[in-house]
Parts: C-alpha cells; structure tokens; sequence
C-alpha cells in the first residue's frame, strides 16, 4: 500500500511538473514568476530541475534536427545576405552622399524659410502696427490741433475738437496709457476753456460799458442822416403827410452769425472807428465786435450751462443799465451833459437789440421790454428834474431837438417811444414861460429905447424898409412928398417884429413832434394870445407907470396901440401861412391881441382925460 501510495504521489508530483512546464513554455516571461515559485516552494526542486533538463535537451534535440533540416536554406540566405551587404554598402554610401547634398542645400532653404518667417512676422507686426496707428494717429492729430488752438485762443473750434476727441477718437483708440492722459486732461481743458470765455465776456461787458456813449452816439448820427434823407424826400414829393418812415437804424451785415461759429477770435470788444463828418455814418453794430459772446454763449451751450450764462449776461446788464440811467448832477448846465446821457442810454439798447436778433434766446423780447420800461420811466423821470432847472430857451429848444433824435432812433430799434412825446409835450409849457420871460425883457427894451415920436421918413428906401418891417398901409400918407412921419412910434415895427419872432420861437418847438397842422396852430395861436394878453400888457403898463410919461408920450402910446391892434388880423394870415391851417377854420383860436389892445387903448384914454383934468385943476388953481 505504501508503495503504491508512494507510485501514485509520484505520478501526481510528476503530472505537476508537467503543467509546470507546459506553463512555462506556452507563458509569457513576465508571468512566469509565480510558476517558478510554486516550484521553489515545493520539496521536489531536484526532481524538477531533472525534469527540466530532459526537457531542454528534448528541445535542443528538435532544434537540431530543425537547423538539420533547415541549414542549406540558411547558408543560402546567408549567401544572398553577404551579397546584399554590398549593395547596401553602396545604398549607404548613396543615401550618405545624397543626406549630405539634402543637408547642404536645405541649409539654403532653413535659411530662406527663416528670412520669410522673420519678414511673415515683421509683415504681421507691422500690418498690426498700421492698425493701431490707424487708430491712435487721428487722435494724435486732433490733440496736437487742439493744443495749436488752445494756444491762438480759438476756444469755440477748441471745444469741438474736445468733443469729437472725447467721443469718437479716443474710444477707437483703445486702452493706451497716451490715451488716459488725454482723458484725465479734457475736463481740465473744459474748464480752463469756460473760464477763460467767461474772462473774455466780462471784458467785453467792460468796453461796452465804456463806450457806450460812443455807439450810442454813432447810431443818433445814423437816424440824423436818414431823418435827412427822409426830409428831402417828402420835399421832393411834396407829401402832405406827417407821417414819419419807419427808419431802420442799424439794420445791416451782422459782425457774427448767430448759427455758426465765430469766425473772429478778437476779443478787443470795441472796434476803432474814426469819426467822420461824410453822410455815410457807420452802422452802431459796426462798432461792436460781438464775438465774446457768440463764443461764450456757444462754450456754455455746449457744456449744458446754457442757463447759467444767460443768467450772468442778463444780471450784468441790469447792473450797467442802472449806472446807464443814473444823470449826472450837473447834466441840466449843457446840452453835452444831455447828449452824454442819451448816448448811453441808446448805446445799451442798440447792443441789447443786436444781442436780441443774432442770438437764439440769450435775450428775449420780454427782457429788452422790461429794461426799456425802466429806463423809459427813469429817464423821463430824469429828464423832468434836470429840464426844470434850465430858463434859456434855446437849451430849451436843442434839448427838444435832441429828445426827437433820440426818440426817433430808439423807436427805429422797435422800442415805444410815446412817452417821449408825451413828455415834450409837457416841456412845451414850460419852454414857452420862458419865452415870455425873455420877450418880456425884450419888450421893456424897447420901450426903455422908444422916443415915443412918430417915426420921420426921409426917402422912399426908408418907407419900404419900414413898411417891410409892419404892414402899415395909408393911402393919404403914401401921396404925400418926402419927408414925412408915420404915426406911430418905433416902438410898433419892433414889437410886431418881437411878435414874430416869438411866433417862429413857437414854431420851431413844435417840429417833429408828430403833431398835425391844426395841433400846431392852435398851440401857437394860445402861446401868442399869451404874449399878447398877459407880456406885452403889462409891458405897456409899465411904460405909461413911469414918471417921466406925459401927455405927449400917452397919445403916442394910445397911437401905438391903435396901430398894433389893427395888425392882429395880419398876426393872423401870418401863423396860417406857416402853419397852412386857414385861419377861418371851425376849430381856430383867434388871437385876443385886438380886444386887448382895445381896452388897452379905452384904459389909456381914461387915464390920459384923468391926467388932463388934474392938470387944468392945477392951473386953475394957480391962477
């Protein structure tokens, strides 16, 4: 039994070196680790290492017969290999030489291609160059036109080109560190653009204020000269009509255009215009250089401070109108000092009207409306004050002369000027106390100087000059022979030359006024009846008062005003002649002259009977 079992472990340990062996040649060598160990593991690692050299011989067995069978083959493989070698030598020799021609001329090549993939890149860099320039030079452009502008003072244009900078330019230019500068720089700029625009409009608010009188004077010489023009021009037709021409002062080329930029970049204000005396009289615009403000109006309109301006400019203004309308204290002593005032006064609203039209909105109707509403009252107001003071009526006469013109001006820039007239109307009055004052004087001079003697003519020259002087007209005297007296004294051909004088005294205040005939008229026709009702009355009391008057002298005077009472009617035909107002008219004021002079001669011959009866009594009692 324990030899059969000792045959049977024996067959089994054998049949385990067989799979052993079957695994380690049909296995792969890196498996084969853990079959060896099952062997070294076991107790029968002699036996197996017998197994295995039976079994490597079996193979080397195999492989000789193989090698046997297959060696002829071999040596003729190995016989053609040999043959090839040298052919392979001669290949290798082939592709050596032909590597080497390769290497040499690809070094050409690796040099050409390196050149074109250089210039692929400069081309690249500089295609990406061109680019960025594309971008970068309009900005670079716009900033250095901005500077050349900063630096002539061309602000407006400087603002636009900051704009588009801002907006367009730099946006395309990309993330530059030139770029951010520019942009840290543009509100400084911004700013320093405003204040330098508000700078140039105060000094431009200054030279007008200065030369206010001078534009003002400028646009009075201009309405003169059309209110000429306009004068010769009803002559030549002959019109009728007291109807004045519209005048259009100032009207003309603007300095600036209200849409576009201004053109000039001169902030003098005041331009230099020499004065001349030739009929054509420079526009008042022509004067004034208005470009401050179009420029400051378009800087603050651009920067969305629109509102802000306007405010300054209109508060400014205000202020000057108020140093405008403010008279001097001695403006009543000359017509300068008038003239003076009224130039000012119209130079402001000339400037404001030409700011009104080539401006949108900077000033409205309204606001010009107002101020010429103040100033009106003021100046009236002003003028009322200083007028009061005046007693010669020739500064009477050219300060009337003086209100048209400046009426007639302000009225061509649109502005009402009826209160002018009104207040004229009023001076009226006053002008004619003082031509009353000085006929007064006047009438007592003649008296003063009268011989109270018919006046003796000695040539026929004499009786015309006379004649020529008053319109005396007797038949008898006229046939008689020289020499001869006329009855009256000289005391009548120099008071009715005084009377019509006073009468052209009259006339001349009431030119341009706008008055009709009838209004002038009866305007003369009251202020003659004045002369005569209340002057020259009490003149003629003052004469028969004096103590070195007699009876002679009292029959003189009562002759004298017997012919002064028959010249009222020619008084008459003379005011209508000049006034073409027919004196027998519904609406005519006669003159008082010839009532008057007749009580005054009724007075006088009472007082020449009383007189004559105190003398008889005198003499009676003498004797």
């Amino acid at each position: 039994v324990e030899r059969n079992h000792m045959k049977m472990a024996s067959a089994e340990i054998a049949a385990e070196h067989e799979r052993i062996l079957r695994e380690i040649e049909s296995t792969d060598t890196n498996c084969i680790g853990p079959t060896l160990r099952s062997v070294y593991d076991g107790q029968e690692h002699g036996l197996f290492m017998d197994k295995l050299e039976g079994r490597i011989r079996n193979h080397d067995r195999e492989i000789e017969k193989m090698c046997n069978h297959h060696f002829q083959g071999f040596v003729d493989s190995i016989t053609e290999l040999l043959k090839v070698r040298g052919e392979a030598q001669k290949l290798k020799g082939q592709v050596t030489e032909t590597n080497q021609k390769l290497q040499s001329d690809g070094k050409e090549l690796l040099k050409s291609m390196d050149e074109l993939r250089q210039c692929r890149l400069q081309q690249r860099n500089i295609a990406t160059t061109i680019d960025k320039l594309t971008h970068c030079l309009p900005v670079l452009e716009m900033y250095s036109r901005l500077q050349e502008q900063m630096r002539a003072k061309r602000y407006y244009p400087a603002l636009c080109t900051l704009e588009q900078l801002e907006q367009s330019c730099l946006p395309r230019a990309g993330g530059y560190r030139f770029c951010a500068i520019m942009a840290e720089n543009i509100p400084v700029l911004r700013t320093h653009i405003r204040d330098v625009s508000m700078s140039d409009l105060k000094d431009f608010l200054e030279s007008i204020r200065k030369h206010s009188d001078k534009i003002g004077e400028t646009a009075m010489k201009q309405a003169q000269v059309q209110s000429s023009r306009d004068s010769d021009i009803t002559h030549q037709q002959r019109t009728g009509s007291g109807k004045r021409l519209r005048r259009e002062v100032g009207s003309g080329t603007m300095v600036e255009s209200s849409g576009g930029s201004p053109n000039s970049e001169q902030d003098s204000g005041i331009l230099d215009v020499e004065d001349e005396e030739d009929d054509e009289v420079p526009g008042a615009h022509d004067l004034v250089d208005f470009s401050p403000v179009y420029r400051c109006l378009h800087i603050y309109t651009v920067l969305g401070s629109r509102d802000t301006f306007e405010s300054y400019y209109r508060k400014q203004r205000r202020k000057q109108a108020r140093l405008v309308l403010q008279p001097h204290s001695n403006m009543h002593e000359t017509l300068e000092g008038y003239r003076r005032y009224f130039n000012q006064i119209v130079g402001f609203f000339v400037v404001e009207d030409h700011i009104l039209h080539t401006t949108q909105g900077l000033v409205n109707r309204a606001y010009v409306e107002e101020l010429w509403e103040v100033a009106l009252s003021k100046t009236i107001a002003a003028l009322r004050t200083h007028s009061s003071y005046c007693t010669d009526p020739d500064l009477i006469l050219d300060l009337k002369n003086l209100i048209v013109l400046f009426a007639d001006t302000l009225q061509g820039y649109g502005f009402p000027v009826n209160q002018l007239f009104d207040m004229l109307l009023e001076m009226r009055d006053q002008y004619g106390e003082i031509l009353l004052k000085k006929w007064n004087l006047s009438f007592r001079q003649i008296i003063d100087q009268d011989n109270y003697s018919p006046i003796p003519v000695s040539t026929e020259e004499e009786y015309r000059r006379i004649s020529g002087q008053f319109p005396f007209q007797d038949p008898e005297l006229e046939k008689m022979s020289f020499p001869k007296k006329l009855p009256f004294s000289e005391f009548v051909p120099k008071v009715y030359s005084q009377l019509k004088e006073f009468i052209y005294a009259c006339l001349k205040y009431s030119e341009d006024l706008h008055l009709s005939s009838t209004e002038i008229d009866d305007m003369i026709r009251k202020s003659t009846n004045l002369l005569l009702t209340r002057t020259l009355s009490h003149c003629l009391q003052y004469a028969i008062k004096k103590k070195n008057v007699g009876l002679a002298e009292l029959v003189q005077i009562i002759i004298n005003t017997t012919h002064l009472e028959m010249s009222c009617h020619y008084l008459e035909e003379f005011i209508s002649n000049i006034t073409n107002v027919p004196p027998d008219g519904v609406n005519a004021t006669k003159l008082y002259g010839t009532s008057t002079f007749k009580c005054f001669s009724e007075c006088l011959l009472l007082w020449w009977w009383f007189v004559g009866c105190k003398a008889f009594s005198r003499r009676r009692d003498l004797h």
